[in-house]
């Protein structure tokens, strides 16, 4: 299912990035750590998987809501916009969270005293950014909120089995948060967002999965007995071989969508916001793309937290300006490719 064909919708409003924080734990696992527990050799962790280290949270502490609460308090701050001044918060980070079944929004709202916001929840796994972005910017356009909070984490590090050598592309996950505040024809705007393509293979969506946990699979002491709550990818060649003939046109596909419907295109592209992936799939990206990024080694891949932490240490390292075109680019496993454009205005 795709949408990448479908015409530009008519400009409405300006919706524009106003503020945005960053949060992650302060423990790590280097790549050294990873290769001795998983019996991957230490070049291919760092190398080839592109991870030195990663942040990873204590057992008992940064909870999903948590390291969202910090991020939003940051990215408030920078917006200059107080809690009460929110008309949404919207969730898109991981569903492994606090609880199950459970609105993490809501008591992130609560938490930072957004008394009178709304809370929903929004997923695309790892493909969360850009699909948030165009949806809180749909919502902006067409409806009445003026003001709205994304906040998204994941510590999905925690279901990761290193012993499983079928989920070895996972050894990458890492924990972190972010938060970014969206305002329906504001002042002065850290980025302007514009359009957005997105593009879904769901033949993929049953490739990586919890075996237990979930209605098919109750949990019960005989599925924790068999451990059946870590990630697993029960045909990993035939996920590589297939993803391999697919993955980089997808992505190329809805960047290009998404920046033709923000009336550019590939020339004009300053800086991609990337989804950690292996090292060597980042540059092919960024060489077709013929534009800047910044390669999150030192964090891993935490889940659709990845675009604001690569925009953030990008800006950090001197790779976006003012007057920058920003594309925030992601894959999801189902597997659904998401792109969204920005124009980076700087303060």
């Amino acid at each position: 299912m795709t949408d990448a064909a479908t015409p530009a919708r008519s400009d409405g409003p300006t919706v524009g990035l106003t503020g945005y924080g960053v949060y992650v734990p302060d423990d790590t696992v280097s790549g050294e750590e990873i290769a001795a527990e998983s019996g991957v050799p230490e070049d291919v962790v760092v190398e080839k998987m592109g991870v030195r280290q990663k942040h990873v949270c204590p057992p008992d502490d940064d909870h999903v809501t948590d390291m969202c609460v910090t991020a939003a308090e940051d990215a408030l701050a920078d917006a200059g916009v107080a809690p009460a001044e929110l008309d949404a918060v919207l969730f898109h980070g991981s569903e492994y969270k606090d609880h199950v079944v459970w609105s993490a929004a809501a008591n992130v709202a609560e938490r930072i005293g957004a008394e009178d916001a709304f809370a929903s929840e929004s997923y695309a796994l790892c493909a969360g950014a850009p699909v948030a972005l165009r949806q809180a910017r749909a919502q902006l356009v067409a409806d009445a909120p003026e003001t709205m909070l994304l906040v998204a984490a994941s510590r999905e590090e925690d279901l990761v089995d290193y012993g499983n050598e079928a989920s070895s592309f996972m050894f990458n996950f890492g924990s972190g948060a972010s938060a970014v505040v969206l305002e329906r024809d504001p002042a002065d705007p850290l980025a302007t967002v514009r359009e957005s393509a997105a593009v879904t293979d769901g033949s993929f969506s049953e490739d990586v999965v919890m075996p237990a946990g979930g209605s098919k699979q109750p949990p019960s002491h005989a599925t924790v007995d068999a451990g059946l709550h870590t990630l697993d990818v029960p045909d990993p060649e035939g996920m590589k071989e297939r993803l391999a003939d697919t993955s980089i046109e997808n992505f190329l596909s809805v960047a290009d969508a998404a920046l033709e419907r923000s009336d550019y295109d590939r020339d004009d592209l300053d800086f991609a916001a990337l989804t950690h992936v292996k090292r060597s799939f980042h540059d092919l990206l960024l060489d077709e793309l013929d534009a800047a990024g910044y390669y999150l080694d030192e964090f891993g891949h935490v889940q659709s937290v990845d675009q604001v932490l690569a925009l953030d240490r990008g800006r950090e390292a001197g790779l976006v300006d003012p007057g920058d075109l920003l594309v925030f680019l992601a894959a999801g496993t189902g597997y659904t490719w998401a792109a969204t454009v920005l124009e980076w205005h700087g303060r």
